[in-house]
Parts: C-alpha cells; sequence; structure tokens
C-alpha cells in the first residue's frame, strides 16, 4: 500500500447526514469520477479512491462540517499539478467547499521538496540574525530604468534587506527587462559599497511561459539576490520546478497577483493558510507576499495569522519561509504589526516610504523602529 496524503475541507451543510455525502461525493470526484457503485473492487477501490477518515462539526461555527479525505501517493504518480488536481480538482468548480489543510505524505515530500533556502536563508543572505527581514519595491510602472535603478539605490542605502520589482514591472519598453536588470544590480551594488549592506535586488520574472526560466537564470548570471514570480500568473509548478533546478540557486518570492480568488470567498477557495503557507512552501518559495491586515485589501489579523503559522510549522521536512505582509503597511501600524508577527517576518513596505520627503532617511527610520 503506498502512503497516503490527507486534506481537510470545509463542506458547507445543513446536518451531517448531508455533509457525509458531500464528502463521499469529494472522495469519488477527485479520484476515480465515477458513480461509486461501479468503481472496481480490489485496487482502485482500495488504493487509489479517496477515504473519508473523518468528519466533525465545523470548530469556528460556520453552518457546516470539516471532513479528512486520504489519497494515495499511487493517484499523485510523481506529478505536482496532479497532486494539486488531486487536492481540488474537479470539486473546487462546486459550491459550498473549502481547502482547510492538507498534510503531505512521505510521497508528497519527496517530490517537494520546498523552499532552498527558507526565512533562515534569507536572513544569512542579508546579513541578519534572529531579527525582521525588510523588502521594499521600486515602482510605479511607466517609470524610466535610470529612475527605477534610482530608486532601488536609496531603498539599499536606507538599509532594506530586499528591493525588488513591482509585480507590474515585467518587459514593458519604458524599461525592458533585461536593462532594467542589470541597473538595478548595478544601482544596489553601489549603494551597498557605500553602506558596508548586504541588500540584494528581486526581479521580477513572471512572464511567458517560455521565458520565465531564462529571466530567472539570467537574473542569478547578473547578480541578483532572488528572483520574484506569481505563481497564480505563471504556473503553480514553475516555482516548483525553478526551485528544484540544480542550475539554479536563488531565493524565490512569490506574489499573489492574480491568487485572491483562490481565498477571499467564506466558504469556496482554500483557507489562507493552506494557500498562502502550505501550498506556497510546497513549490518551493523561500517567501510568499500576501496581503496584510488593515491594509486596503480586507484580510483578518486571524487570517493573516493563519498564514505566518502555515509558514512556519512543522510539516515534515520543507524548511519554515518568511511571511511578507505588505499592502498597506505605514509607520503608524508598526507596533501592531510586530506584536503580531514577532521577529519570524519579511516586512513590505513601499508606497509609505514612497510618500517620504527624503526615501533614504524614511528606510532608516524604519530599519530602527522595527529593530529597536
Amino acid at each position: 500500500m503506498a502512503a497516503r496524503f490527507t486534506v481537510t475541507y470545509y463542506i458547507r451543510a445543513i446536518d451531517a447526514a448531508e455533509a457525509k455525502a458531500r464528502a463521499l461525493d469529494i472522495a469519488l470526484e477527485q479520484t476515480v469520477e465515477i458513480p461509486r457503485r461501479v468503481v472496481p473492487t480490489g485496487y482502485v477501490e482500495d488504493e487509489i479512491l479517496g477515504k473519508l477518515e473523518t468528519l466533525t462539526p465545523d470548530p469556528d461555527g460556520r453552518p457546516g462540517f470539516l471532513a479528512s479525505i486520504s489519497y494515495s501517493d499511487d493517484d499523485v504518480g510523481g506529478d505536482f499539478l496532479q497532486f494539486l488536481n488531486i487536492v481540488f480538482g474537479n470539486s473546487s468548480i462546486k459550491p459550498g467547499l473549502k481547502v482547510e489543510d492538507i498534510v503531505p505524505s512521505s510521497g508528497v515530500l519527496a517530490l517537494c521538496q520546498g523552499p532552498r533556502h527558507g526565512i533562515a536563508g534569507l536572513r544569512r543572505r542579508a546579513g541578519v540574525g534572529q531579527s525582521p527581514l525588510l523588502m521594499s519595491a521600486i515602482k510605479p510602472v511607466g517609470l524610466s530604468t535610470l529612475e527605477l535603478a534610482r530608486l532601488a539605490h536609496d531603498f539599499a542605502l536606507g538599509g532594506m534587506h530586499y528591493v525588488k520589482d513591482d509585480h507590474g514591472l515585467v518587459d514593458q519598453k519604458m524599461s525592458p527587462f533585461g536593462e532594467r536588470l542589470r541597473a538595478c544590480v548595478d544601482a544596489v551594488g553601489e549603494a551597498n559599497a557605500r553602506s558596508g549592506g548586504r541588500t540584494s535586488f528581486v526581479p521580477n520574472v513572471t512572464g511567458p511561459a517560455n521565458a520565465i526560466i531564462d529571466r530567472a537564470k539570467e537574473a542569478e548570471a547578473a547578480g541578483a539576490g532572488a528572483v520574484m514570480i506569481a505563481p497564480a500568473l505563471a504556473g503553480y509548478d514553475v516555482v516548483r520546478a525553478l526551485s528544484a533546478d540544480p542550475e539554479f540557486s536563488l531565493p524565490i518570492v512569490t506574489h499573489p497577483a492574480f491568487g485572491g480568488a483562490n481565498v477571499i470567498s467564506p466558504d469556496c477557495g482554500f483557507s489562507h493558510g493552506a494557500y498562502f503557507g502550505t501550498l506556497h512552501r510546497l513549490m518551493g518559495a523561500d517567501a510568499v507576499i500576501y496581503p496584510n491586515f488593515g491594509g486596503r485589501f480586507g484580510f483578518t489579523r486571524e487570517e493573516c495569522l493563519s498564514i505566518a503559522q502555515a509558514c512556519a510549522v512543522d510539516i515534515g521536512g520543507p524548511k519554515a519561509i518568511a511571511a511578507a505582509p505588505g499592502g498597506g503597511m505605514t509607520f503608524s501600524r508598526l507596533p501592531e504589526m510586530r506584536d503580531a508577527y514577532g521577529n519570524d517576518v519579511m516586512y513590505l513596505m513601499g508606497g509609505a516610504l514612497l510618500e517620504e520627503p527624503n526615501l533614504v532617511d524614511a528606510c532608516r527610520r524604519l530599519v530602527a523602529a522595527v529593530h529597536s
């Protein structure tokens, strides 16, 4: 018998009987996709068919139940996208179903070896101990390469550990990818030489399928310190494949663009922790950007803390990764963010710094505030 991994689903249902019927339907739909009465006996029924392990009322008081269903590693066949298909393929189209948690098996962990660096590696690259990491973004789209490189220089001079492309910067004529990459790496290097810092530039390599891997390797050759990918746009297996590529060694930062529909419904999609935490770790992300509570996107404090917890909890092998909350971080909100996240976090502040009259001084004030 092959090892089995477990997915816990929230099922909207009026009573246990309805919930059980829906859970058994998930077990069928996600594996054999035929009526239960014609499932072949023997190997298919005993091994391939999903198995309902537990069914309990929802502890959070939602009108439904939590169903834990196990699946065989033989369902996956050594294919990460098939793993995702088993987790929530056809059933994702049905209303009132939400993936709450994923407990990987030995086979899934062998397939998804997780992040190469994790939060510990990001700290080593930045030359910091157990303190929080700091990241900012050059923006907006429409600035020239020279203007964006100047911003990268000032962020680095001010002490930000990582300076990334805005997710909207790709290969536009105002700032082509290769030109911007080289200019920003040089600008950050110049700032590091002046300050003695170890800031890394993080280009956005999201793009056409046939260009992403090439851009990532171009970034490494040019001296970038990490790369950023939006997996909901680029494809989830792209992140996993790049993380596992023996010819690539940089950390990977993931961006949430196009991924919001996976989490914002109260009873469809994924829980925040399962999507931004567990799945991104299994993909091989070293840091995951997500909207912070109190910002402009509406995530709650509890949802954000569930992401941070899923980034760090032991899941059997993959390294802990950096939770990188952003999208509304301001100086005035630092105390509550420090209270919520502690030290194992990468703060992402962009617009609030760009609003300041002196960007370098603003960054230095942020460094002092976070590390005080």
